[in-house]
């Protein structure tokens, strides 16, 4: 239970300094990056600066080496490139979440099997001829229910933390999604159309 009390307060640090918007989804880097690409496409080094600064810039930049390498790239394949990008980000914004969940739901069940082990050893340690100790019963049993209360304490928060990350990590998606959206059509007008045949 002890682990499980670290290991989830751990996580949730970690989550809670990852999904900071400004790490994952700046809300000026889509008009910043459309500014700078108004007139040409950018330099390398500013598209590896852009992958750097967040996940959406990850994103965004995939889009801008996509066309940048093939400058007759359709529009098909650029939504495909930027749809490839988003499921990667959005898997780097679910890790640890699993184990976040996992523990909400096994902390509980923790509890209640150290509170089960607890009454068996009660029950165990009584004297076969009913010559037993009322007051002493009922101190075990709530010492047993301890664990009960230190399963749900741990499960709690966790499964709390666990559903506002869920949530933070599906809003950043949409955001992702309509961030490429709007990009899609800007960067098309830097691709030279194919011949048709």
């Amino acid at each position: 239970m002890i682990v499980c009390s670290i290991a989830a307060l751990a996580l949730v640090l970690e989550r809670l300094s990852s999904l900071r918007g400004v790490r994952v989804a700046p809300p000026r880097l889509l008009d910043e990056v459309m500014s700078v690409t108004r007139a040409s496409l950018p330099a390398a080094d500013v598209v590896n600066k852009l992958a750097g600064n967040s996940v959406l810039g990850m994103v965004l930049a995939s889009g801008l080496r996509a066309v940048i390498a093939e400058p007759r790239i359709t529009e098909s394949a650029l939504r495909g490139t930027f749809e490839s990008a988003g499921r990667a980000a959005v898997h780097r914004l679910e890790r640890y979440l699993n184990a976040l969940g996992t523990i909400a739901s096994a902390a509980p069940l923790l509890g209640l099997m150290g509170t089960v082990i607890g009454m068996i050893e009660i029950f165990g340690s009584q004297s076969p001829t009913g010559g037993s100790n009322p007051a002493l019963l009922a101190h075990g049993i709530s010492v047993a229910l301890y664990n009960t209360a230190f399963g749900l304490m741990i499960a709690i928060p966790s499964l709390m933390f666990y559903r506002y990350f869920r949530g933070q990590v599906d809003g950043f998606t949409i955001d992702m999604e309509q961030a490429a959206d709007r990009l899609v059509p800007h960067l098309l007008r830097f691709t030279v159309p194919r011949a048709p045949g």
